[in-house]
Parts: structure tokens; C-alpha cells; sequence
């Protein structure tokens, strides 16, 4: 529920909130890019997540058994890349239609990424770390190049006046 909440969120408040203060969607498609690109790498290269939580939240984590809402919901699965993915496609829509069909969509991701998480031991199990590995490195090259198209797509409209 809290990765549906807070990419429903972003959908429907992030351009505003990007609006307030002075970055166009251009060059936040660039950030996000770069931040996507970032990810997609560290992914090709077997490497740790480099999210990190502050001594407060580790605090506030040891005292609860609960963690599916720091850190796994919030900035695991729906973190800076996934807010930046959220708000550059739904800055593509134009009419309510289209924006309900995305909430839809989100909800729906939402519902599978619990049920991957539900059976995510058998999963592991089944994949083993070789497959595991395997898949995180595809998914990583996908990202990267997600996060290029992203880039390119924001350059083209800053740098429009040089090409």
C-alpha cells in the first residue's frame, strides 16, 4: 500500500511540485535519467544497493518488526527512480482519462510487486544465486538504457537551439 500511495502521489502532484520550484520537466527527465542510469549500472555490476537509511531510521527500524514501509516501500521500491519514472510518463497525459488509467496501472504494479514479494523465498529457491544474478543483470542493462533514452530525450529539448 505505501508504494501505491506514494507513486500515486507523485503521478498527480509531482509536476506541481517540480513547478514550484523552477525545474521544467526537461531537466528533470535528465536528473531522473542519470539517477536511472546510475541504478541500471549498479545493477550490471552485482553491486549492493547504495540506498541508506539515517542512525534515526535505523533506530526507528531496530524497534519495529515491521519494515515493509521503511526501507523496503519507501526508498527501496518506490524511491527517486521510481517517483521520476512516475512523474515523467504522467506528465505525457493531457486528459483525466488518461491519468485514471495510469492510477490503475500503478495499482496494478502495485498488486504484483506483493504478490512477487509473497513468493519471493520460492523465488530465490527456485532461481538459485546464479539466476538470480542472472536476472538482476538483465534488468540492470534495461534500466541503463532507460535511463539513457530518458537523458537523450531531455538534452534534445534543453539543447534544442545547438542541434
Amino acid at each position: 500500500m505505501a508504494v501505491a500511495a506514494v507513486l500515486l502521489i507523485s503521478a498527480w502532484t509531482g509536476e506541481a511540485l517540480l513547478g514550484f520550484f523552477g525545474i521544467t520537466i526537461d531537466a528533470f527527465r535528465v536528473g531522473g535519467g542519470l539517477l536511472i542510469l546510475l541504478m541500471g549500472i549498479s545493477m550490471l555490476h552485482g553491486q549492493k544497493s547504495s540506498v541508506r537509511h539515517c542512525p534515526d531510521e535505523a533506530e526507528a527500524i531496530d524497534c519495529k518488526e515491521d519494515i515493509s514501509v521503511v526501507p523496503l516501500a519507501i526508498p527501496l521500491m518506490a524511491g527517486s527512480g521510481a517517483i521520476s519514472l512516475v512523474i515523467l510518463d504522467a506528465n505525457k497525459m493531457d486528459q483525466w482519462e488518461e491519468h485514471a488509467l495510469f492510477a490503475s496501472a500503478i495499482i496494478a504494479v502495485s498488486v504484483i510487486v506483493w504478490l512477487v514479494l509473497f513468493v519471493a523465498e520460492k523465488m530465490r529457491d527456485k532461481l538459485g544465486i546464479i539466476g538470480l544474478n542472472i536476472a538482476t543483470r538483465i534488468m540492470g542493462l534495461i534500466l541503463a538504457a532507460i535511463g539513457v533514452q530518458f537523458m537523450a530525450d531531455g538534452l534534445k529539448h534543453l539543447l534544442h537551439g545547438l542541434a
